[in-house]
């Protein structure tokens, strides 16, 4: 029985050779798991994919939250200490009532330490973000030993100062008595009303 292809009758398919039938049910078979992929399960598996991706963004953030939640107790007791050392720094620094004691203060230690004063004069404040700078231009005669325990003396007082743009020159032709040329830095904490 073997028929040509031109011979099939399409209104009479029940009567077709076997192989054909099976042919045309595996085509029609293909055609419509080809076209349910196209039109239904295509869009699907893109849809999938943006899921699996979002899932792993997902999973990546929930590991570092589940590690800072673990750590959560430690994080709270550094940040505690922070604000006690930040608190301790700005005791450090002088309200405006208290410049003026400063000033005396630094004064006095270069005193205490054999100094003889040139120059010691107060700059304007130089405001920063929350807190201003005050700088003093200061110009002492002493020993090179007299300096430094001047600046050991600026170290220990209670309220920050610091000393910047140190120029150290002989004075005069002979003798072991110098010149400091330096900036004293002290600074003074801006509360939020801005003084």
């Amino acid at each position: 029985m073997n028929m040509d292809i031109n011979e099939l009758d399409l209104t009479n398919v029940a009567r077709w050779p076997l192989a054909a039938r099976l042919v045309v049910i595996l085509f029609l078979i293909g055609a419509v798991i080809f076209l349910g992929y196209w039109f239904h399960t295509k869009d699907q598996l893109v849809v999938l994919a943006e899921a699996e991706q979002q899932e792993q963004n997902l999973r990546v953030i929930f590991e570092k939250k589940a590690e800072q939640a673990a750590n959560l107790e430690a994080y709270e007791k550094q940040l505690e200490e922070m604000r006690e050392s930040f608190g301790a720094m700005l005791r450090q620094l002088p309200n405006k009532t208290e410049v003026a004691d400063l000033l005396v203060d630094v004064s006095q230690t270069g005193l205490a330490s054999g100094l003889e004063f040139e120059l010691f004069q107060p700059q304007p404040e130089v405001p920063k973000d929350f807190y201003a700078e005050l700088p003093i231009k200061i110009r002492v005669i002493g020993t090179y030993h007299e300096f430094g325990e001047f600046v050991s003396g600026l170290a220990a007082l209670p309220r920050i100062v610091t000393i910047h743009d140190v120029q150290i020159k002989p004075r005069g032709k002979a003798g072991a008595q110098l010149v400091m040329e330096a900036t004293a830095r002290t600074y003074r904490y801006l509360d939020e009303a801005g003084g």
